[in-house]
């Protein structure tokens, strides 16, 4: 009676591991069949985008002490994407700024390529590169609408955070129309801010919506520890998209020219002026020959001022970034209409917009 109830025993305890063993086995096959929607969307956008993003590393040549020897040194890295397949590369200014140094792109397939600088946009920071590479290799991304964006709409972020290159997060748009300041103090405007983890490295990486279409350009974070505190910010795709064409054309960004220059904010400020502060008409342009005026001195060398720009196109001009913003909003031939404000009298001008500097 004994030796049956073990021999029940034990039947029971196979019975229940081959029960386990194929419970574990169906638990595992049902995993990797198994995916969420959002996750398959994940999936194929990583598949689909992550060729098209590269990694960017900035080298310095330096010479060795008490030696005729040279070495290079890896000063900096960020991301960057293909914009087409021309071999053009974005990434952010201040990935490559001030490097007096090699610029070395590195493909998702890891073969690398020294890149030329076509062209930067400091204000907003973006920079424009290219690459001499088979065109086999290059997938650029497909461009989305950032004024489609909504809150709440999930974004996806591919970069190479500390150097761990193609890297993804996932987040949603966390508020839209935020500004941020540029290397040159001047405010990025229609800025998206996101909750996807972006840290350093990332800087010039794309943001993607669930299209995996382009709607920005990671530049920035908020953290007081330097690392992803959930505040991100990416210039909107409808920026570089414009600025694009301008680097391509003039190595720079252009915006149309008013005729004048204008005091720098600070000695504004230092002076108590509410508003831009004409510097210097240039002659026989349109601001000229409308009688704008800029800062003159008497014959005691005593600065005296011309006008002020309170107004232009019935908004408010506070600062010149507020006034340049305005301009580049416009075209060569267009007219902006400015009110001043000189010797405690408002005037009224018409100024036509001429063709920007091509040097």
């Amino acid at each position: 009676m004994r030796s049956l109830t073990k021999n029940i025993f034990c039947l029971n305890l196979v019975i229940l591991t081959v029960a386990c063993l194929v419970i574990g086995n169906s638990h595992a096959a049902d995993y990797a069949n198994f995916h969420t929607d959002d996750e398959l969307n994940n999936i194929e956008i990583f598949k689909t985008a992550s060729p098209s993003v590269v990694y960017v590393t900035t080298l310095t040549r330096y010479r060795q002490r008490f030696s005729l020897n040279q070495r290079e040194i890896q000063n900096g890295t960020g991301t960057g994407f293909i914009w087409d397949n021309s071999g053009l590369i974005v990434t952010n200014f201040h990935v490559i700024e001030g490097r007096n140094s090699r610029i070395s792109i590195t493909l998702n397939d890891q073969s690398s390529y020294d890149a030329e600088i076509i062209g930067v946009a400091p204000d907003k920071d973006l920079a424009l590169l290219r690459i001499d590479a088979p065109i086999r290799k290059l997938q650029p991304l497909p461009l989305g609408d950032s004024t489609l964006l909504e809150v709440g709409r999930k974004v996806i972020a591919i970069g190479n955070p500390f150097g761990l290159d193609t890297t993804l997060t996932v987040g949603v748009v966390s508020a839209l129309g935020r500004e941020i300041e540029s290397l040159t103090n001047r405010k990025i405007r229609d800025v998206i801010q996101t909750d996807a983890s972006i840290n350093p490295g990332n800087s010039g990486g794309p943001l993607l919506n669930s299209l995996g279409e382009l709607v920005g350009v990671n530049t920035q974070i908020v953290s007081p520890s330097g690392a992803s505190a959930g505040i991100g910010f990416a210039i909107p795709v409808n920026t570089v998209k414009k600025v694009i064409p301008q680097l391509l054309e003039y190595g720079r960004e252009v915006r149309p020219e008013p005729g004048f220059s204008m005091v720098p904010d600070n000695y504004s400020r230092s002076w108590g002026i509410e508003g831009v502060a004409v510097l210097e008409v240039q002659a026989d342009s349109a601001a000229s020959n409308a009688g704008l005026q800029g800062l003159t001195q008497d014959r005691y060398g005593r600065v005296k001022l011309g006008d002020v720009i309170i107004q232009a196109d019935d908004e408010r001009i506070q600062t010149n970034d507020d006034l340049l913003s305005l301009i580049e909003n416009h075209k060569a031939g267009d007219v902006i209409r400015i009110t001043t404000l000189r010797e405690r009298e408002l005037f009224e001008y018409t100024i036509n917009l001429a063709e920007p500097a091509t040097y």
